[in-house]
């Protein structure tokens, strides 16, 4: 029997297989679901501050907590519940960050009613296609981009919070947007190729 294959994956990604699966299966991923959409970007938001690891091993806590992130019914959460989720062990207990959900709730569902969907609206910042990027290393990959800044500019316009260039652009990679696979890394050319 053949020995099995090393897999070389970006720089950040550690040895946890939750991580490696994001990174193989998720990361990159061109997203053009809304609810999907609503939940990278509540998530990307919670991230400030902290690692995306961390983020990573309490999405399955988020999505509990953030009923399956339906942004109708996270729109409709009120004090009472804002109060609940500050005592949840399972996501990050941060005020700002909880409270920030929610108004980027009703902000993502003005944005539907005014563009169809959230998607037509958010990949209008780079045309439609994901840019392909041909990084050598992770520290040429860049925190934000002309687009992320255009982007976080109108998202703070329509009342959005957590909405920075950095959390934009790494909303972007995160959902397909970009595709800021190392070049050493066998998900470069495609996904899950072996190069």
């Amino acid at each position: 029997m053949p020995p099995e294959r090393t897999l070389a994956r970006c720089a950040w990604v550690n040895e946890d297989p939750l991580y490696m699966d994001y990174h193989d299966h998720e990361w990159g991923v061109p997203v053009h679901d809304d609810q999907k959409l609503f939940e990278l970007l509540v998530l990307e938001g919670a991230q400030a501050g902290l690692s995306w690891y961390t983020v990573l091993q309490k999405r399955e806590g988020y999505r509990e907590a953030f009923d399956g992130f339906n942004p109708e019914r996270v729109a409709a959460y009120d004090d009472a519940l804002v109060e609940v989720l500050m005592s949840n062990p399972a996501i990050i207990r941060n005020r700002l960050k909880i409270q920030s959900a929610i108004t980027n709730a009703k902000c993502f569902l003005k944005v539907q009613a005014a563009y169809g969907s959230f998607d037509a609206y958010i990949w209008q910042f780079i045309g439609g296609e994901p840019v392909h990027n041909h990084w050598q290393s992770k520290a040429e990959v860049p925190a934000t981009t002309p687009q992320s800044e255009a982007m976080s500019k109108d998202l703070k316009k329509r009342g959005f919070k957590f909405v920075g260039s950095t959390i934009c652009y790494a909303f972007m990679q995160a959902s397909g947007m970009v595709n800021d696979h190392s070049m050493d890394c066998n998900w470069y050319a495609g996904r899950g190729s072996l190069v």
